[in-house]
């Protein structure tokens, strides 16, 4: 009997980032059983996102619920896996992503006493309520998981020194840079609701970005295309409320504003590979622009993913207004152009290979041979120190 590999999914951007995977073990489907469970949050982004890779959810969770928080979110999510997982027991369970989904299915998963493999872990900025609640449970995910997928020797460190055996922490580059390689292959074409020459793209949606930090930023954007009228901003807003309800108080009216709706994948690959610049509070989007080649500025005071602001790669702004204009404008400004251009398609998070890497981990955890490494398979990733 094959062994059975389920992956969980919570939103778009864990769509996005399983995906290859997903795909890859589809490849051994004579040894595996792969099964693609959806927990069913943010319902229309999710249904993009899986049509993009051509992919189905053998399972949904409905977990969404109008207003809710974590906690009433977190107990649906245990609660449906530990259902779920009891039902239709796989061998190993893998998850990637948005945290609370993460944590509920390392608990559901441990309840169950089927091995966890976190993908994408060790992220850390060691600060327990920023990000939050994803510092915690990343930790909390960590200390359940049973194979620990690290996208950087950066997290590979942080869960050595939590004690989490070495044995069972594998450095494979991040997933997300595999779809990116995927989609980036196709032709892309600006949807039509970006009807800009220039523009900044500005995304927005974690949970200390709402409130006064979020109307920060869009006065920040006000004043800067203001200030600069051969360019535009586009922005994709997230359909919580929390975000959409300021953003369209606050920038409607605004002639070259771009306020749109979310957008699938591969239509936001293509909007982001026509920008000049990126502003956003996204953690895909800080792995994903160094592969564009696109200059970013983060909108938070702190970020779990140190490795491309190390290699000069992007900028930590927080949400200052003056610090926003200020550092847009450097790029912005054709007398910097000697700046722009050190922002180089270099990627410190993956090389397209994470979820070969993976998959060949899993293969061994089985038992299996996972056999020859493909063609144009690089000799190494990074996996020390160095």
């Amino acid at each position: 009997m094959r062994p059975s590999v389920l992956c969980v999914v919570g939103t778009r951007p864990e769509v996005v980032k399983m995906a290859p995977l997903v795909l890859r073990l589809g490849e051994e489907k004579a040894r595996l059983e792969v099964r693609l469970l959806a927990t069913g949050q943010h319902r229309s982004l999710l249904d993009q996102a899986l049509a993009d890779f051509g992919l189905k959810a053998d399972g949904d969770l409905a977990l969404m619920r109008p207003g809710q928080d974590l906690a009433g979110l977190t107990a649906r999510a245990i609660d449906g896996l530990h259902a779920y997982l009891a039902d239709s027991p796989p061998d190993l369970v893998l998850a990637q992503g948005d945290t609370t989904t993460v944590f509920a299915t390392a608990l559901a998963s441990y309840y169950q006493r089927i091995p966890f493999g976190h993908v994408e872990a060790g992220l850390r900025t060691g600060k327990a309520f920023d990000p939050f609640p994803e510092e915690k449970n990343r930790v909390l995910a960590s200390h359940l998981a049973s194979l620990h997928f690290a996208p950087t020797p950066q997290a590979r460190r942080n869960l050595l020194r939590e004690g989490i055996s070495e044995q069972a922490v594998h450095v494979t580059g991040n997933t997300v840079i595999d779809a990116l390689k995927l989609i980036a292959k196709r032709e892309l074409r600006l949807p039509p609701s970006v009807d800009l020459d220039r523009y900044i793209l500005v995304t927005m949606h974690r949970r200390e970005s709402f409130g006064a930090p979020l109307e920060r930023v869009c006065d920040a954007l006000r004043s800067l295309v203001d200030r600069n009228p051969a360019f535009g901003i586009v922005w994709p807003i997230h359909p919580n409320p929390n975000v959409r309800g300021a953003v369209e108080r606050l920038l409607s009216d605004h002639q070259r504003m771009r306020l749109i709706e979310p957008l699938g994948y591969s239509d936001f690959v293509a909007v982001m590979k026509g920008s000049s610049l990126i502003l956003t509070d996204s953690g895909g989007i800080q792995e994903e622009a160094p592969s564009l080649g696109k200059p970013v500025l983060v909108l938070r005071e702190s970020t779990e993913r140190p490795e491309a602001f190390d290699a000069g790669l992007l900028e930590l702004v927080g949400t200052d207004p003056a610090a926003i204009v200020n550092r847009a404008e450097a790029f912005l400004n054709p007398g910097q152009a000697v700046e722009a251009s050190t922002w180089v398609a270099s990627n410190p998070y993956g090389d397209g290979w994470a979820s070969e890497r993976i998959s060949r981990v899993i293969l061994q955890h089985f038992g299996m041979d996972p056999g020859r490494k493909p063609e144009g398979f690089p000799a190494m990733w990074p996996t020390t120190d160095s």
